[in-house]
C-alpha cells in the first residue's frame, strides 16, 4: 500500500476506503435444479420434495424489504432471452444504501418451520448472535476474518484502515449522494416485473468481532418472514463459497452491478465474480449465460481519469490502458496486460466544445528548454511569476517578459482565466516560421484510377467520377487546393489540365520499364483556376473508356508516375484498383488459394507483401509527405496484403468493396469517398508523445512510418485515425507521485497555417497492483490487444495469435485472483475487477474477428487483410462497436403511434449476440459500424414486410433493395437508419436484408456474427469463460 506523499493530489472524488463505504457488486448465479436453489460443488444437497423446506437464518449483505409484500410464489426464471416489456437489458442504478444503524432485522425461517442448524462438518464457523441492542452487522459462516479490529463500544463501525491515497480493498462504485432515510426507499423495492424478486439494497459489511467457534452454535429465532410460506418449492442450502439464488433480468445481464445477497465473505469484496457450479441435469460445472457481463451500453469512457485530474484532456484524445501507473518493474511484470495508451489526436471535439487555438505571435511558443514540453495546465510558476517548472522533467525555466504575470496568494497567475493553455488539457498553437522546413503545402488530391475492363463493367469509374465532381466545392483549402489525375490499364494515361484549355489533353506512356512524366507542369493544377477543365474531364471519363477491353493492370509503373508528379508538394493519393497488378514493377501473382500453406510455418507469408517494391514505395511516399488511401474493388484476388502496405506506412487506410457492383454498392462508395475528400485533414504531420522521467514509450502500433525512435511520420491524418503505443519503465523504481503525458501533433492545416495540437494528461503512480486493475480501461486494453494480435498474424499462424491473446487474459486474471486468494474463500468462483468485466467477451470477439478467426475456409485472404488494415487504424469506440455490434429489435418501434415514436434512445436497447435473442415474430437490426443487416423473422407480420419492402416482400431478399416507400412505417425505418449513420459518419452502412431460414445468406450475414454462440467449431461465450476459468485455476 502506498503512503501519502506531500503535494500529491488526494483525489477527493473517491469514496472512503473503509469496509463500510459501500458493498461491492457481486453476482448471484443461476439455480442448479430448476426452481430449487442448488448447491455448488459441495456436499450440501437441497431438501427432497415433500420434506419440510429449511431456511438458513438471513445473513445476507442486503436487508430484506419491509413486510409489505404479498407476492405470489417465485417461479423459476424463464429460459428465453427475449427481453420482457420494459426493457431489461439496461444497467440499473445501484439502490440507495441504508444507514448502518438502521439495518433491518435478519430474515427468519419460513413460517411454521424450524430454523436451520448447519452440520458442523459442512460449515466450520457459525455466525455470531444477533443482538438487537447494538445491531452488529451480519457476519458469514466461514473462516475467521483476517486482522479483525474490535470496534469501539460507542459505535458499530470499524475505523478506516488508513488515509492512504490508494487504500486497500475498496468498493468499485462510488456513492453518488448522501445516504437517504431508509423509509424513503420503500417504494423502490417493488419487483420490477412479475415472476422475479425485486432488487434489494446493498448494505455495508463488517469484519466479525468474534473469534471462531467450531460447529456448536445455534442461531436464535428471528422475526417472522414477510414472505408467505411456500410448500416444498424453495429450499436454499446453507451458505457456501458462492451465493446461489434467483436474479432479475437486469442482474443477469449486468452481474457486476447486482447488489450483494446471500452469504458474505469475511472481508469486503473488492471484485466482481461469476459462480461456476453444476448445471441442471449435469454434474459438470457450468454457467448460466444470462449471468454473464455484456457491454450492452457500448463503450464507456473512463471517468476516474478526469475526476482525479480535471485538467486532463478528454479521453477521446488519449486513453491509458490503466490510469494508475506502476511504480516498479516488478509491478509491470505482474500486470500481464498491455501497458500503454491509445491516441486519436484529431478526434472530433465533444459536443459544444472546441479546441482553443492560441497564437503567441511575438512571444514564441513557451516550451521547456530541456525536454521541449509545451506549456500546459500542470506546469507551476515560482519566483513571483518569473520562472516556471516543467511538469515532465522538473527543469526551472525563465518566463519571457511578454508572458509574465504576477501570482496571487495561492501561487496562481492572476491572468489564469485568459490563458486556455494553462486551463485546458487540449489546445492548438499556431506555429511560427521556425517550425517549417518549407512553406506550408496546399491541400493536394491526386487520383490514380484503374480503367481496365473489370473496372468499367463494375460501374466503379462512373461512381468515382460523379462523386469527385460533386465534392469539388467542398474540398478543403479553397482557393489553394491542387488536383490531378492518372488512369491506367496496360498503359499509363496522363492528363494536361492547364486552365487555358477547353478540355483536357490525354498523353499515353506505354514504356513501363522506364516511366517518365511527359509534361513538367499542368498535370497538377490549381482547382479554382482549372475548374472547368476538371469538370469536363470528370464528365467524360466514364464514356472515354466504356469500350475498353484491356484486362491488364500496370499498377506499379502508374504508382511510380503518380509519385513523380506529386513529389514536389506531397498530398493525398487516392488509388482505385480493380485488377491484380500484372505488368511492370510490382506485378503480383495469385497466391491466396493455396490451402496447403495454412497451418504451416509459411502461413503468415500470405499476409505479407509479396514484392518488396510496395514497402519501398511506401517509404518513398512518406518521405515526400504523400499519404495513400486504397479503394479496392474486385470479385477476384487482388492481393490486399501487398497493396495495403502503401496505406499502412503512409498513415492512410484501405477501403475494400469485394464484388463491387455500382447498382448495389454504389451508394456506399459514394458516401465514403465523399467523406474522405471533405473531412478536415492534417497535412505533412509528425507526432511525438512525451512522458515523465523514468518511463518511455517503446513500441508503436497503427498506420504510420516511424521516422526516429519516437517520431511518427503522418503525411495525412484525420479524425478517424488512432494510434496505439506501449510503455516501459526505464528505472527500477519511480519516485514521483504523478506521471504526465503530452501528445504533440505538428501539422499543416488546410487553411495554410502550421499548427501544433497538444494534449496533456496526468496519472497517479501506485504501488498496489489491485489499484492498477481498478483503474484499468478495457477499451484501451482491447485496442492494444487488437493491434498486437493482428501484427502477430504477420509473423505467426492465426492459431498462435489467438492463443497468445487468450494466454495474456488468463495470466492477468490469475494474477488478480492471487491478490485475493488468501483473504477470501473464492471456491469455484471466477473473479475479475469490475473495470475489466467485459475483457473476456472482447477477447472472444477478437478471436472471432475477420483478421484472426478460423483458417483457410473462414475468410478470404483479401477480406482478412483488408479487415486487419482497417482495425489497425480504428479509434477505440469504433473498434469496440465492430467487435461487439448492436443487435436491436425494431418492429415494436415501427408499429408505435407516431406520437410515441420520437423517443429514439428507448428503442436502442441492445440485445446479447445470441441466436436466442432473435424471436421469429420480430424484425431485428444488426449494426457493426460498417454495415446493417436487417433480419426478418419467419413469423413476422406480412403487413410489416409489405410496408417496408413493397410488392416484393415475399421474394428472396437477396434480390430486394431497401428503398423508402410511401407509408409511415417505411419512412420511420429509413429515418432511423439515417440517424444511426449520422452518429458515426466514418463509414456508410449498406443495409443487407435476410429472412430467417434463408441459407447460406442468413449464416454468413448474421448467424456467424452472433459471437456468443458456438458456431462452426468455435467456442461460445459460456465455454470460453469456462476455458479461461480452468486455466486460471490450474496454477492459481
Amino acid at each position: 500500500m502506498g503512503t501519502e506523499n506531500p503535494g500529491r493530489p488526494n483525489f477527493p472524488m473517491r469514496p472512503s476506503a473503509t469496509p463500510f463505504a459501500s458493498a461491492p457488486p457481486t453476482v448471484r448465479p443461476f439455480s442448479s435444479s430448476g426452481p430449487v436453489v442448488g448447491s455448488e460443488s459441495s456436499n450440501v444437497r437441497p431438501a427432497p420434495p415433500g420434506a419440510p423446506p429449511t431456511m438458513t437464518p438471513f445473513s445476507s449483505g442486503g436487508p430484506r424489504p419491509p413486510a409489505r409484500f404479498s407476492d405470489p410464489p417465485v417461479p423459476s426464471p424463464p429460459l428465453t432471452s427475449v427481453p420482457p416489456s420494459g426493457g431489461s437489458y439496461q444497467r440499473f442504478v445501484t439502490p440507495p444504501f441504508p444507514l448502518a444503524a438502521q439495518t433491518p432485522p435478519a430474515r427468519a425461517p419460513l413460517v411454521g418451520q424450524p430454523p436451520f442448524q448447519p452440520p458442523g462438518s459442512q460449515v466450520s464457523v457459525p455466525p455470531p448472535s444477533f443482538r438487537p441492542q447494538t445491531q452488529v452487522l451480519p457476519v458469514p459462516m466461514g473462516s475467521p476474518p483476517q486482522n479483525v479490529n474490535f470496534p469501539p463500544s460507542s459505535a458499530n463501525v470499524p475505523q478506516p484502515p488508513s488515509d492512504s491515497s490508494f487504500s486497500g480493498p475498496r468498493p468499485n462504485f462510488q456513492m453518488a449522494s448522501p445516504l437517504p432515510d431508509h423509509s424513503a426507499t420503500k417504494s423502490s423495492f417493488q419487483p420490477p416485473f412479475p415472476g422475479y424478486p425485486g432488487k434489494q439494497p446493498a448494505v455495508s459489511q463488517a469484519p466479525s468481532p468474534f473469534p471462531a467457534q467450531q460447529g456448536n452454535f445455534m442461531p436464535p429465532p428471528a422475526p417472522p418472514s414477510p414472505f408467505a410460506s411456500q410448500q416444498g418449492s424453495y429450499a436454499p442450502p446453507p451458505p457456501v463459497a458462492a451465493n446461489l439464488g434467483y436474479q432479475s433480468r437486469d442482474q443477469m445481464q449486468h452481474p457486476g452491478s447486482a447488489p450483494p445477497t446471500g452469504s458474505i465473505q469475511s472481508l469486503t469484496e473488492d471484485f466482481s465474480s461469476l459462480s461456476i457450479s453444476s448445471m441442471p441435469g449435469s454434474i459438470e460445472p457450468g454457467l448460466d449465460y444470462r449471468t454473464l457481463p455484456r457491454p450492452l451500453d457500448g463503450d464507456l469512457e473512463p471517468n476516474s481519469f478526469l475526476e482525479m485530474y480535471p485538467m486532463n484532456c478528454d479521453p477521446r484524445y488519449l486513453r491509458l490502458t490503466t490510469s494508475a501507473i506502476p511504480n516498479s518493474q516488478s509491478l509491470v511484470s505482474r500486470w500481464h496486460l498491455p501497458l500503454g495508451a491509445v491516441v486519436c489526436p484529431l478526434a472530433e471535439a465533444p459536443e459544444g466544445e472546441e479546441v482553443p487555438v492560441i497564437n503567441f505571435a511575438s512571444t514564441g511558443i513557451i516550451r521547456c528548454r530541456r525536454c521541449r514540453t509545451y506549456v500546459n495546465p500542470y506546469v507551476t510558476f515560482t519566483d513571483a511569476g518569473r520562472k516556471w517548472r516543467c511538469n515532465i522533467c522538473s527543469l526551472l525555466n525563465d518566463v519571457p517578459g511578454e508572458y509574465f504575470a504576477n501570482l496571487d496568494a495561492t501561487g496562481r497567475r492572476i491572468d489564469l482565466d485568459q490563458r486556455p493553455e494553462l486551463l485546458k488539457g487540449s489546445v492548438e498553437f499556431v506555429a511560427p516560421t521556425e517550425y517549417m522546413v518549407r512553406p506550408p503545402m496546399p491541400p493536394l488530391y491526386f487520383f490514380l484510377i484503374d480503367v481496365s475492363i473489370s473496372a468499367v463493367r463494375s460501374g466503379m469509374i462512373e461512381v468515382v467520377a460523379q462523386t469527385i465532381r460533386s465534392c469539388l466545392d467542398e474540398l478543403p483549402g479553397f482557393p489553394r487546393t491542387q488536383i490531378g489525375f492518372i488512369t491506367f490499364d496496360s498503359t499509363i494515361h496522363f492528363y494536361n489540365m492547364k486552365s487555358s484549355l477547353t478540355q483536357p489533353q490525354m498523353m499515353v506512356v506505354s514504356d513501363l520499364d522506364d516511366v517518365f512524366v511527359p509534361l513538367p507542369d499542368d498535370l497538377l493544377v490549381n482547382l479554382s483556376e482549372s475548374r472547368n477543365v476538371v469538370e469536363t474531364f470528370l464528365d467524360s471519363l466514364p464514356s472515354m473508356f466504356q469500350d475498353n477491353v484491356n484486362v491488364e493492370s500496370a499498377f506499379g509503373p502508374a504508382l511510380k508516375a503518380a509519385f513523380m508528379v506529386m513529389s514536389q508538394l506531397g498530398g493525398k493519393l487516392l488509388i482505385f484498383q480493380n485488377t491484380l497488378p500484372s505488368l511492370g514493377y510490382g506485378r503480383l501473382k495469385l497466391r491466396g488459394d493455396d490451402i496447403r500453406v495454412y497451418g504451416t510455418d509459411k502461413e503468415h507469408t500470405l499476409r505479407l507483401p509479396e514484392d518488396p517494391f510496395y514497402k519501398q514505395m511506401a517509404a518513398d511516399l512518406t518521405k515526400y509527405q504523400i499519404g495513400v488511401n486504397i479503394y479496392a474493388f474486385s470479385d477476384k484476388y487482388t492481393d490486399i496484403a501487398s497493396l495495403g502496405t502503401l496505406a499502412k506506412y503512409t498513415g492512410g487506410q484501405v477501403y475494400y468493396y469485394p464484388s463491387f457492383q455500382s447498382n448495389i454498392h454504389g451508394e456506399k462508395l459514394r458516401r465514403e469517398l465523399a467523406r474522405d475528400l471533405t473531412r478536415e485533414t492534417a497535412w505533412e504531420a509528425v507526432m511525438r508523445i512525451r512522458c515523465g522521467k523514468g518511463i518511455r514509450f517503446t513500441s508503436y502500433h497503427g498506420n504510420f512510418m516511424l521516422r526516429s525512435t519516437d517520431l511518427l511520420a503522418l503525411p495525412a491524418v484525420d479524425c478517424d485515425k488512432a494510434y496505439a503505443m506501449q510503455l516501459s519503465l526505464e528505472e527500477t523504481l519511480l519516485s514521483t507521485p504523478t506521471v504526465y503525458f503530452q501528445v504533440a501533433l505538428l501539422y499543416t492545416a488546410s487553411c495554410g497555417e502550421r499548427r501544433i495540437r497538444v494534449h496533456t494528461a496526468a496519472a497517479p503512480v501506485v504501488t498496489d497492483l489491485g489499484e492498477m486493475y481498478r483503474q484499468a480501461d478495457t477499451g484501451a486494453i482491447v485496442s492494444l490487444f487488437c493491434r498486437l494480435a493482428i501484427e502477430k498474424t504477420l509473423t505467426s499462424k492465426l492459431e498462435d495469435a489467438r492463443n497468445s491473446l487468450q494466454q495474456r487474459i488468463v495470466k492477468a486474471l490469475r494474477e488478480y485472483r492471487n491478490l485475493y486468494a488468501v483473504q477470501h474463500r473464492l471456491g469455484a468462483r471466477m473473479i475479475y475487477p469490475e473495470s475489466l468485466k467485459f475483457l473476456c467477451l472482447y477477447g472472444l470477439a477478437l478471436s472471432k474477428s475477420v483478421p484472426l478467426k478460423g483458417g483457410y475456409a473462414d475468410a478470404q485472404l483479401d477480406e482478412r487483410c483488408a479487415a486487419g488494415f482497417t482495425m489497425m487504424a480504428l479509434p477505440v469506440k469504433k473498434l469496440l462497436k465492430l467487435l461487439y455490434p448492436s443487435l436491436i429489435r425494431i418492429d415494436e418501434y415501427l408499429l408505435k403511434p407516431s406520437a410515441q415514436a420520437d423517443d429514439f434512445k428507448n428503442i436502442m436497447k441492445r440485445l446479447p449476440l445470441l441466436a436466442e435473442s432473435l424471436d421469429s415474430r420480430g424484425l431485428y437490426l444488426y449494426d457493426d459500424g460498417l454495415r446493417f443487416v436487417i433480419w426478418f423473422g419467419r413469423m413476422l407480420s406480412p403487413d410489416i414486410a409489405r410496408n417496408l419492402l413493397g410488392p416484393e416482400f415475399a421474394a428472396e431478399l437477396s434480390r430486394v433493395a431497401l428503398t423508402e416507400n410511401d407509408n409511415e412505417m417505411s419512412r420511420r425505418l429509413m429515418k432511423m437508419l439515417k440517424r444511426l449513420r449520422e452518429s458515426d459518419p466514418s463509414y456508410y452502412q449498406l443495409p443487407y436484408l435476410v429472412r430467417q431460414g434463408e441459407q447460406p445468406r442468413e449464416g454468413f450475414l448474421l448467424l456467424v456474427n452472433l459471437i456468443e454462440d458456438q458456431m462452426g467449431g468455435t467456442v461460445g461465450y459460456v465455454d470460453w469463460i469456462m476455458q479461461i476459468h480452468r486455466q486460471v485455476q490450474q496454477n492459481a
